[in-house]
């Protein structure tokens, strides 16, 4: 079979098509036939060896999967050839074919596209495991979201408004403030590319703080991190929740004093691992997401897509936080 594949660790230069061996299912295991596979950030570390997971090489990336089964492993049930799925398998997405576990699959509907399919997942399930679970969002309450117009940014928009808060999108652009509010912002702010010394730091802290009002912002989402972090809590409201998402910014150090002066709490947000722990809970959310999908409330918003052999283009694109919303690679 074709695959994207990573021989040696470095960027998105570095892959190239090339033959594995067609997998044959296990015990509990589907053997699925890659239709789409969504790209996101896991995909740029795990070429790199900065993911928490380094498979062995040669390996094709790609985390977010929509497929059908093409064979079924023993002691599957629920399963047949030909049922359309969706599923995070880590890596090994840019390919034609994976081997997944059955318990990790999850049905597509027949009205929904295996584009669309392959961008739901990671940044919709992250999201509502963010604000829900860990951020306890409520009706009313002030959300500011970092990196607004990110395939996780535009999800915590969209999922912001469905709880019924005050959505402040901060972004990078004037195009990509533009989405956030086609997404149903209520607010969108267009913030400078760090890094920042003190002066810039103060001065971005006082656009945020003057955008989330007197009282601050009672949840912050930030899928970025870097030099945007501690600006952003400074604006954190008494007893807020700031979320840890990602880092394409780079990891921050936050200043600890300030989390005692607002009473406030740092919270980490690890969906794939919560899923792994608790599968009924992140099961509901995924039902609770596609209800909403159906609602019209939120919907994958796939900016552009890619033949296999542009995978490595997908990739660069989103290393280089130029993407608005998702990338998917297509297989058809």
């Amino acid at each position: 079979m074709k695959a994207l594949l990573s021989q040696a660790p470095g960027g998105p230069e570095t892959l190239a098509i090339g033959e594995l061996p067609s997998p044959d299912p296990g015990p509990g295991e589907l053997k699925v036939r890659v239709r789409a596979a969504g790209i996101n950030y896991p995909d740029v570390l795990i070429i790199e060896d900065r993911y928490q997971f380094k498979p062995p090489r040669p390996f094709a990336p790609g985390s977010e999967i929509a497929g059908e089964v093409e064979a079924v492993g023993e002691g599957v049930n629920g399963w047949s050839i030909g049922d359309r799925l969706i599923a995070v398998p880590g890596w090994g997405g840019l390919a034609e074919q994976i081997v997944i576990p059955a318990k990790s699959a999850i049905p597509l509907p027949a009205h929904r596209s295996f584009t669309d399919g392959a961008a739901l997942l990671l940044t919709y399930a992250t999201s509502i495991h963010a604000l829900y679970d860990r951020g306890r969002l409520k009706a009313g309450e002030t959300l500011l979201v970092l990196g607004a117009a990110g395939g996780v940014g535009l999800a915590a928009v969209e999922l912001g408004k469905a709880r019924r808060a005050r959505v402040i999108a901060a972004v990078s652009s004037e195009d990509k403030a533009q989405a956030a509010r086609e997404a149903g912002a209520d607010e969108a702010i267009v913030y400078p590319r760090g890094p920042f010394d003190k002066d810039a730091s103060k001065a971005l802290a006082q656009q945020f703080k003057a955008a989330a009002g007197p009282s601050g912002a009672d949840v912050i989402y930030d899928p970025v991190g870097g030099d945007y972090a501690e600006p952003a809590l400074r604006a954190i409201a008494w007893g807020g929740r700031y979320l840890v998402v990602g880092f394409p910014a780079g990891i921050p150090k936050l200043s600890l004093n300030l989390t005692l002066l607002k009473s406030c709490n740092v919270c980490g947000v690890f969906w794939g691992a919560f899923a792994a722990r608790d599968p009924e809970a992140n099961a509901a959310h995924v039902a609770t997401l596609f209800r909403l999908w159906d609602d019209g409330k939120i919907g994958p918003k796939v900016s552009a897509t890619y033949p296999l052999e542009r995978g490595g283009e997908a990739i660069a694109a989103l290393a280089a936080r130029s993407v608005i919303g998702k990338l998917v690679v297509t297989l058809d």
